[in-house]
């Protein structure tokens, strides 16, 4: 019997459960789709959000042929064979160019994103791709270039119940079954926003419940769980729950646990490059400013990891590690720009002032660009009190300076310089 999660998969947009922001109404690949012209891009979220699921209903949709390759499968060959085969089917496909779908496209080597650059530029296959990694550190410049980037998002504890609501009124193994759903609160945080691991724990529960009614509580779902720890977890998505664990635990000031899911990860064969990128993150995102040589170290290590290799390389991670995770934390950078990104939706593309502006022609100069400009090295302290933000966003506050000794040096002296502010 097919799992549960290949069953419930949807195969229309109206099915599609989350991601509203792109297949909402009047949202950008709902337009797209509905006018029939879609251009190459790139799915990037975490796994279980429906990236797959998405790319077929595209394809289904177009009415055009569709081609599938795994990155973690496929090699160079394997799309020269596709491409191929989309450039015969073409003169067959009334709707449109064919779609190759590349799952996990992350995974595919230089020479392999290569071997896509023409098909994708000329127009013989529409490119979609599926991945779990950031694109700009794994894809290709060119072919980034040639491709937009669309971000999924974790699915939020509303589109969880609706989907297990669904699967309990609308499978026709689980309609014969009398399910209860009692408590959630576990089943949404074992799920963790993932729709595929969800359906998988729904799946476990119920079998572990051959006949009468099927109740789901806290208690009960945490104890299945725990007695089949790997049952849930059927498309690796155990990767994804410890790369979790060490980043919470770097965050949370625990040495110990952090070295400890970081063996968990050396042990399972994890992409020491995979770990390395993910502490320069944690760097930035969770230290920050209460230590800004936290973002030095991290990007040495991942530079030395490249340099050294493995298995020596293990000690350069640990050592980046038990850094990060007994170093002072802050996110008051993390929480500024995404303040600041906040502000710019709500402003638009406010002017700049006009002695901010660059004066390089007589005629910009005429128009008053740059005038009454301060230059600051002019001044005591290397300071001039003027504005810089534009007039209707003067004197807004966006970053908070947090409880920490760095911070606060940095806050008294911006105090010191403007005042009233900080």
């Amino acid at each position: 019997m097919q799992p549960l999660a290949e069953r419930l998969r949807p195969q229309t947009l109206d099915e599609y459960i989350g991601q509203k922001h792109l297949v909402g109404e009047k949202a950008i690949l709902r337009q797209m789709i509905e006018s029939g012209r879609i251009a190459s891009f790139i799915l990037w979220g975490p796994p279980g959000v429906g990236k797959t699921t998405l790319a077929r209903i595209i394809a289904n949709k177009l009415d055009r042929p569709f081609y599938s390759l795994s990155a973690v499968t496929s090699g160079v060959k394997d799309v020269r064979e596709v491409i191929e085969k989309a450039k015969s089917s073409r003169f067959f496909s009334q709707g449109g160019n064919p779609i190759l779908f590349i799952d996990e496209i992350h995974r595919f080597s230089k020479s392999q994103q290569d071997s896509l650059l023409g098909a994708v530029e000329n127009g013989t296959v529409t490119l979609i791709g599926a991945t779990t990694e950031n694109p700009s550190f794994e894809v290709i410049t060119p072919l980034l270039s040639r491709c937009q980037v669309y971000v999924l998002k974790s699915l939020q504890d509303d589109d969880l119940l609706e989907l297990a609501n669904r699967a309990i009124a609308t499978d026709t193994e689980l309609k014969t079954r009398k399910i209860q759903l009692d408590e959630t609160d576990a089943l949404l945080r074992f799920a963790g926003g993932d729709a595929r691991k969800l359906l998988n724990i729904l799946d476990l529960v119920i079998a572990a419940e051959p006949e009468g009614t099927v109740r789901f509580t806290n208690e009960i779902v945490t104890e299945r769980l725990q007695q089949n720890p790997m049952a849930y977890d059927k498309d690796g998505e155990l990767h994804y729950d410890i790369i979790s664990a060490f980043i919470k635990s770097i965050r949370g000031s625990d040495p110990d646990a952090a070295i400890y899911w970081l063996a968990r990860m050396i042990a399972g064969g994890e992409d020491p490059k995979f770990i390395a990128r993910r502490l320069v993150i944690s760097a930035a995102e969770d230290i920050g400013l209460a230590n800004p040589n936290a973002l030095l170290l991290a990007n040495s290590c991942f530079d030395a990891l490249q340099k050294i290799g493995w298995p020596e390389g293990r000690i350069i991670l640990a050592e980046t590690t038990v850094y990060l995770a007994s170093s002072p934390k802050s996110n008051s950078a993390y929480l500024a720009i995404d303040e600041a990104l906040a502000l710019v939706e709500r402003t638009g593309n406010l002017p700049v002032p006009l002695h901010l502006r660059n004066s390089p022609t007589k005629l910009m100069k005429e128009l008053n660009y740059g005038k009454n400009y301060m230059y600051s090295h002019d001044y005591p302290n290397h300071f001039v009190a003027q504005q810089f933000l534009p007039d209707e966003l003067k004197n807004t506050s966006i970053w908070k300076v947090q409880d920490n000794p760095a911070e606060k040096k940095h806050g008294e002296w911006l105090r010191f310089l403007w005042k009233n502010r900080f």
